[in-house]
């Protein structure tokens, strides 16, 4: 379970409704994904498209949660704005707020970040803000009233994966708040790891929806994602330089 807020998803995996091949193949994906929440942009909503072109259609919200996103946005007005129609179009208070800084890499703009957050906070929104895997704003957002922290683990559809290790665990060893991964999982491996390390849930769209079988890759992620979080409730061993016997060396038989 991941608790957000006052809601709990029966998912850590999140995941999201853009770059599929058909809004059949998304559809599959997301309940092949085991996934609770999926996240829609809101400025790819189109309330004039028919039904069989019509995104909102092609997920089941009996049994998963939307989580609007103000992607497409690079000032906190604009996000702000966005979200704002987001809840009336939507009847949600969540947001994802995404404000983008830079055109080429997609990095989040920190400073109008923080800037939307805190409008939207004082709104009454249940704010989950895309951020660096810086730890000061993790902690600064935090300190807002978000609900979570989204922080990257490489650039939007890059497929890299963790970038920077040393970083997301200072940003766990802080968190008073769920950190949820977003952006740059590039396969099973990638996930599994993340929840290793700790984080609570993660984000991800280009990983499944560009993958050669996308059903198969959603598959993939669900069973990383619950064998991450599974190894690290376990507790890994101690990692030596030398070997020990997995069998006990007391009481061999003799020659």
């Amino acid at each position: 379970m991941l608790r957000i807020a006052d809601f709990q998803l029966s998912s850590r995996l999140i995941v999201g409704t853009g770059k599929y091949p058909s809004y059949d193949t998304m559809r599959a994906c997301h309940q092949e994904s085991g996934t609770a929440m999926v996240t829609v942009a809101l400025r790819r909503i189109d309330l004039s498209a028919p039904a069989s072109q019509h995104i909102l259609d092609y997920i089941d919200r009996q049994k998963i949660r939307l989580l609007p996103n103000t992607a497409g946005c690079y000032t906190a007005e604009d996000a702000t704005a966005t979200a704002m129609l987001g809840r009336e179009l939507l009847d949600t208070n969540l947001v994802k707020l995404e404000v983008i800084g830079d055109p080429d890499t997609l990095f989040p703009d920190p400073e109008g970040t923080l800037e939307a957050a805190r409008v939207l906070v004082q709104e009454g929104f249940t704010v989950l803000p895309y951020c660096s895997d810086d730890p000061v704003i993790c902690r600064r957002l935090a300190d807002i009233g978000c609900a979570a922290v989204m922080p990257l683990a490489a650039p939007i559809g890059s497929g890299l994966g963790i970038r920077n290790p040393y970083n997301l665990a200072i940003i766990l060893e802080q968190a008073t708040v769920p950190v949820i991964l977003d952006a740059g999982v590039g396969t099973a491996s990638d996930a599994a790891l993340a929840m290793e390390m700790g984080v609570d849930g993660l984000l991800m769209n280009t990983a499944i929806a560009g993958a050669r079988d996308p059903l198969k890759m959603a598959r993939a992620m669900r069973l990383a994602t619950r064998a991450g979080r599974d190894a690290y409730e376990a507790g890994r061993i101690d990692k030596k330089l030398y070997a020990t016997a997995s069998s006990p060396l007391h009481g061999l038989i003799g020659r």
